[in-house]
């Protein structure tokens, strides 16, 4: 993955949703009753698929991930890196390279998404429309689609939902460079049990290792 923000659309798309007012009360509808569950959660954690495609460029690469989130904190493992954040700082560990870069949290910064600085704007940098309601083996899914208002690297989000779960089922962010960033939800916990350390790295753990600090 070679960027963060895209790479946080893990935790964009689980609460870009919360108290957003949107033109299409049928989008709104269905929403509001994701939203509901969520606020259920003190914390949930997912693994997922990433795949990234550009049929300009000749990409598709897939991979596996999985993200812990509590509320702006979350804890997120992928191939080759491991991002840690307690809501201010983000921790970016290289394993390989026996290596953290650390800085401040930007929510400012699209490649650095910060899900409380979404939450607070969500309701005047998008739009929604609810697209259409299909089955796909046996399972209802209802596509919404999130469109920024401003400019952004992307033109689209779209968000498909699980009808009877009220869940997401699966994220697709379109890039105007062409390239389509799908998430695949493999599976979701609810309620794990983590505490406020997980979601901080700690170097005692990693003796010998390089800390680059860029704040």
């Amino acid at each position: 993955m070679k960027r963060i923000g895209i790479i946080l659309w893990m935790v964009f798309f689980l609460n870009i949703i919360v108290n957003a007012q949107v033109n299409d009360p049928k989008a709104v509808a269905i929403l509001d009753k994701v939203v509901a569950k969520i606020k259920t959660f003190s914390s949930m954690k997912i693994d997922f698929t990433y795949k990234l495609e550009n049929k300009k460029e000749k990409l598709n690469e897939t991979q596996k991930g999985t993200i812990t989130i509590k509320g702006n904190k979350f804890h997120l493992e992928v191939k080759g890196q491991h991002i840690y954040c307690d809501g201010k700082t983000v921790w970016t560990f290289i394993p390989d390279a026996e290596e953290v870069q650390v800085n401040n949290l930007d929510p400012k910064n699209d490649d650095a998404i910060n899900p409380n600085t979404l939450l607070a704007t969500w309701q005047k940098n998008y739009r929604a429309k609810l697209i259409r309601e299909t089955k796909e083996k046996g399972v209802v899914l209802q596509f919404i689609d999130l469109v920024p208002i401003k400019g952004k690297s992307y033109f689209k989000v779209r968000l498909v939902i699980d009808k009877d779960k009220q869940q997401i089922a699966r994220s697709e962010v379109y890039d105007k460079n062409g390239s389509v960033y799908t998430y695949q939800v493999d599976k979701f916990i609810p309620n794990v049990k983590v505490t406020d350390a997980d979601f901080a790295f700690n170097p005692a753990k990693h003796p010998g290792i390089e800390v680059n600090d860029m704040r």
